[in-house]
């Protein structure tokens, strides 16, 4: 097989002569900057550019601390690759090199997860090629704040910087997405875990108007979304002392000392970061539920979760193994990743479908499944990424999917990609699609 070479393709669009790396049939226009901020200041729109605009040899990141858990279950982080930067508005745009000038096609924004604390727009494990030469669809990759600089304030500093951040985002990409054969007209945000708990409050958010018209909502931890905001007031005073410090990487060391407790805040201090009510540009706690059904007739909605989604936190525990790893023990842990799941994930995500649907949404409910003789802690949180983005080389060193064969995750991943590129295109699931067997969905009546 010929390996094909690299070239440089070059995008005159009205925001300034983008430099794009094109190779096996996929033009990738790589962290463009949307916009900048000062810390704690919300982000300013980057203007047009009289210079080009260069793929950099490292993509920025906002400063983060390595998940140990992600590095065990996903894969390592090829730290030497990216660079931290606090301004961490950047972009990257993926089309098939086969695009007509006459084209426009669908486009999908990805908002990464990770905890609204870890995490870049353009990893490996969430490069969208495959999905984009498959399906014939633009994927736009998103990087915003994150932790502290992003999802972490009160009356002294906005809180919300990541959301405004991501707001930004799609603004540029209403306003340019035309010029690299994008539909601007035809905008589906997709996100998972951290970045679909971002897009549902996207979806109540002000400012965002004809932004996007479609939302995919993959395991988004709503049900840690209730009563945030002593635990959140809590840390924000605990950390104040890091408001000022330069050094970024003692601030990364030095927060996870005053991470709130989950016996004090319950399991929503698994996520300590997160969107905070109240606060521009979301709307009081209580409003929330009201303000997602007066969106119904506005955007179309596919949300679900895995089967199994606290399993990536419960059965890789190497304590929790010693001790309920075997017998009636690994019954009880089965019990708890049953229970945990529907509290955080399934439950939520059924109740915001039926409202929806109830007040006239279209509206879609999915689960992930996976037979027991492919991973002993079957569909867990995160089994959805190497299905929605391929990529076998990126996932060669994940735990999670080792004893599982790729031609199983491929077969369905191309399945799973084909059924949400025709939602992303026009909001429906024909009942005639083909369907992976790893998948149940339904479309949600009122």
């Amino acid at each position: 097989m010929t390996v094909e070479q690299t070239t440089t393709h070059i995008f005159q669009t009205s925001f300034g002569k983008v430099i794009a790396l094109k190779n096996n049939g996929i033009i990738r226009a790589g962290s463009i900057r949307y916009a900048r901020s000062e810390r704690f200041q919300k982000p300013v729109a980057e203007q047009p550019s009289p210079s080009e605009i260069i793929f950099p040899d490292k993509t920025p990141v906002c400063p983060q601390a390595i998940s140990p858990l992600v590095e065990k279950m996903i894969g390592p982080t090829p730290i030497e690759h990216f660079h931290p930067d606090e301004s961490t508005q950047y972009l990257s745009v993926f089309l098939p090199d086969s695009i007509t000038d006459r084209e426009k096609l669908p486009v999908i924004v990805w908002i990464h997860g990770g905890s609204h604390e870890i995490g870049c727009g353009d990893l490996p494990t969430s490069d969208p090629s495959d999905w984009v030469r498959e399906q014939q669809i633009i994927v736009v990759t998103v990087s915003y704040r994150l932790g502290l600089f992003g999802f972490l304030g009160g009356d002294k500093r906005p809180p919300n910087l990541g959301l405004f951040d991501i707001i930004e985002a799609l603004k540029w990409i209403q306003t340019y997405i035309s010029e690299f054969g994008g539909d601007p007209e035809n905008i589906t945000l997709l996100g998972q875990s951290s970045g679909g708990d971002a897009i549902a409050h996207l979806m109540i958010s002000e400012g965002v108007e004809d932004l996007f018209q479609r939302v995919i909502i993959q395991s988004a931890p709503l049900g840690l979304r209730h009563k945030r905001q002593k635990m959140s007031a809590e840390f924000l005073k605990k950390t104040e002392t890091l408001k000022d410090e330069t050094d970024v990487f003692k601030m990364m060391d030095e927060y996870k000392k005053y991470v709130p407790s989950v016996i004090k805040y319950g399991l929503k201090a698994a996520m300590p970061f997160g969107t905070q009510y109240g606060f521009p540009p979301l709307c009081k706690e209580e409003e929330s539920v009201e303000k997602w059904k007066s969106k119904a007739g506005k955007y179309d909605v596919l949300i679900g979760l895995n089967n199994d989604e606290t399993a990536f936190y419960l059965k890789t525990s190497d304590a929790l193994n010693k001790y309920f790893g075997k017998g009636f023990g690994l019954k009880v842990l089965d019990k708890a990743v049953e229970k945990t799941t529907e509290l955080i994930y399934g439950t939520p995500a059924k109740v915001f479908a039926e409202n929806y649907a109830m007040a006239g949404g279209n509206v879609y409910l999915f689960r992930i499944h996976s037979r027991p003789e492919n991973s002993l802690i079957g569909a867990p949180h995160c089994i959805d990424l190497p299905l929605i983005f391929g990529n076998e080389s990126a996932w060669k060193s994940s735990e999670m999917v080792k004893d599982i064969p790729w031609k199983y995750i491929d077969e369905n991943g191309k399945k799973l990609r084909a059924l949400w590129a025709e939602f992303a295109k026009t909001g429906n699931i024909s009942d005639d699609s083909e369907r992976p067997e790893i998948l149940k969905i339904q479309k949600i009546n009122s």
